[in-house]
């Protein structure tokens, strides 16, 4: 099992540095060209096409916001573990512009996703630390915890401010 995640982990980094040093494509952009994804299990999760699930009544409507500059809000109260930046998580989520523009949805391709927290945009990796496995958060990611003055063409302009509802399923 432990040479299995070291292979994950070794894997992931190699995406990461072709990520940082020639461009991010999101797994919509590689729709989009028509190309088939190859999902592994047990890393993505089949599931219907629904959108995110219920929120606590209780789910307050203020943001809490982090010296980083990062804004959360609690949507639904988990009961799991916590997961810490070195984590690898399986999740759910819709991200959309500040228009509300849809830029990448594992609700709309029907399949969780799993990766690596270290793995992801830095407001993702510090935003899924205030969540709980079975919980959803909404995050409001300004541009230098996101993809920064690069953005991630053509669907993020530079320096956008990111919105993100998270369900997490799972800390592996």
């Amino acid at each position: 099992m432990i040479h299995r995640f070291a292979g994950l982990a070794a894997s992931c980094l190699a995406c990461l540095a072709a990520c940082v040093f020639s461009g991010c494509e999101t797994a919509s952009q590689i729709a989009d060209r028509g190309e088939p994804q190859t999902p592994t299990a047990p890393a993505i999760r089949q599931v219907a096409a629904e959108g995110p699930g219920p929120q606590d009544a209780a789910a307050g409507t203020e943001f809490t916001t982090t010296a980083s500059g990062l804004k959360y809000r609690i949507l639904r109260e988990g009961t799991g573990a916590k997961p810490t930046s070195a984590d690898t998580v399986e999740v759910h989520y819709k991200g959309t512009l500040d228009d509300g523009t849809v830029f990448d949805s594992s609700y709309d391709r029907g399949e969780s996703i799993s990766f690596p927290l270290l793995g992801v945009i830095k407001g993702w990796t510090e935003g899924l630390q205030y969540v709980r496995e079975g919980g959803m958060i909404e995050l409001e990611i300004p541009g230098d915890l996101g993809y920064g003055p690069g953005g991630s063409p053509p669907k993020i302009p530079a320096n956008a401010t990111l919105h993100f509802i998270v369900e997490l399923l799972e800390v592996q």
